[in-house]
């Protein structure tokens, strides 16, 4: 088989999955919790997944975008100020969903084990949840995160869960001139690993 390949794999492993360093080989978690969250400008979703079972999950919204221009409040107020009751009511709901955002979040890390912590959010809005009254249960540079690599249109339950679905699968991208031999080394696997269960069988 030619292993010379002109084309650099990309392999995006499964959340259940870590590499080992020591054996070159995907181990796979036998238990895990996870947290996902999805946050966007007035409406974001939390999911606690116990063992990679959904356990609890909320949805949140709030008054923050602008009608006319269809611009969150927190864009306007870096270019424009404060300024009307309007803007002042939007930027009290921005406050109070990230509170509501971490008080939901803190049962969980209160509660449970927290392994990794799928995270997607917009890096403008970050400042407003790592530094809200009610604070967050990790930092921004806690190693259990880890980004969302999929677009989430809209952060609702199930965008999330399809979200999750997604970071659970293992992906492999490569170009067409080594299709071929990436479906061989996957039939080869496969077969490998058929062999091993009969042999335990």
């Amino acid at each position: 088989m030619n292993t010379n390949l002109p084309y650099e794999l990309k392999i995006r492993h499964s959340i259940h999955t870590r590499f080992s360093e020591a054996t070159y080989k995907l181990q796979r978690q036998d238990f895990q919790n996870q947290v996902i969250i999805s946050i966007k400008s007035g409406i974001a979703a939390v999911a606690f997944y116990e063992n990679f079972q959904l356990m609890d999950h909320k949805v949140f919204r709030a008054y923050m975008v602008r009608k006319k221009q269809g611009k969150s409040q927190i864009k306007h107020l870096k270019t424009k100020g404060k300024s009307r009751a309007g803007s002042r009511v939007r930027l009290q709901e921005t406050l109070d969903f990230f509170e509501n955002i971490n008080e939901r979040l803190q049962t969980y890390f209160e509660d449970k084990r927290v392994d990794l912590i799928a995270f997607g959010c917009s890096p403008t809005l970050f400042p407003y949840f790592f530094q809200s009254k009610k604070a967050a249960p990790f930092e921004k540079s806690d190693p259990r995160i880890f980004k969302i690599p999929v677009h989430i249109p809209s952060a609702t339950l199930e965008n999330l869960e399809k979200a999750y679905r997604s970071i659970c699968q293992t992906k492999i991208w490569v170009d067409e001139n080594n299709r071929e031999f990436v479906m061989q080394f996957l039939e080869d696997s496969d077969n490998l690993g058929n062999k091993n269960q009969d042999e335990d069988w």
